[in-house]
């Protein structure tokens, strides 16, 4: 069972873009990530980023970075993350993509991550720090295990450079919307649906789009043109307030999840 093709085949037939939320596995603590992907789900999201957190991600502003830390300090290592996802498959079927760092993969054995990450119920990788020219390995491992490789493209992306990333791409492609790292923005780029335009003449995969999409008119204007509407750091936002006990944090995701929706409609 393909779940991502399914959510993106089901959504187009509901006339919308794809909501994919993004939270740190074991932020603050593993049974509170349950609540939180919980919440999640309840509230409409059709695809879930499970960052994985490591002690050097490069492409995370600050609130992810603290997230990852809260993870790493609570003891959250990479068995524990395959062990939450499957904890979230007993009450839930929606794709599940886990974020990660190809040195949490290549330390684990590629063949081992791949073949517990597909076990524990995992749809995909998106390996922020792999490019496709040096992703050899896992794409034929995960290929072998039914898993997808999704790959980033962003505003810098040269357009002679696409086709390569689309060829090693499975599931949908990522489009950073902005240069840096992860954070919440007041504003979007303007060019977006031209960056859907020139990677759609390379790519028939879905084409979803994040990093800074943190308001309701963010996700309409983003919806508008892509395929999926990746929100992160507004969640974790919702994770790091205090207080930070389950029901507390489960409740503050549904509410800013009610304003963030209204987006798709």
């Amino acid at each position: 069972m393909d779940r991502i093709a399914e959510t993106f085949t089901r959504v187009r037939g509901e006339n919308r873009a794809a909501f994919i939320a993004y939270i740190c596995a074991g932020d603050p603590d593993f049974e509170t990530s349950v609540a939180a992907a919980d919440a999640l789900f309840e509230s409409g999201v059709d695809i879930l980023e499970l960052g994985a957190p490591f002690s050097d991600p490069l492409a995370d502003g600050p609130t992810n970075q603290l997230a990852a830390q809260r993870a790493l300090s609570a003891g959250m290592r990479s068995a524990d993350v395959f062990a939450l996802v499957r904890r979230i498959r007993e009450r839930w079927q929606k794709p599940i993509v886990i974020y990660t760092y190809y040195n949490l993969v290549f330390a684990r054995g590629v063949e081992d991550y791949v073949r517990e990450a597909r076990e524990a119920g995992v749809d995909g990788l998106l390996t922020l720090d792999l490019p496709p020219e040096e992703a050899g390995e896992l794409c034929a491992a995960s290929r072998a295990a039914n898993l997808h490789n999704i790959f980033i493209m962003a505003p810098t992306t040269p357009e002679e450079r696409m086709p390569r990333i689309a060829d090693a791409a499975s599931g949908f492609i990522y489009y950073v919307s902005r240069e840096g790292v992860t954070g919440e923005q007041e504003s979007l780029s303007s060019d977006i649906g031209d960056a859907m335009q020139r990677i759609r003449r390379h790519s028939g995969l879905p084409v979803v789009v994040g990093f800074g999409v943190s308001r309701a008119e963010h996700v309409r204007a983003v919806a508008q043109v892509a395929d999926g509407v990746v929100v992160g750091s507004a969640l974790v936002n919702c994770v790091a307030e205090e207080p930070r006990d389950a029901s507390s944090i489960a409740n503050r995701l549904r509410a800013r999840m009610r304003d963030l929706i209204v987006g798709l409609r």
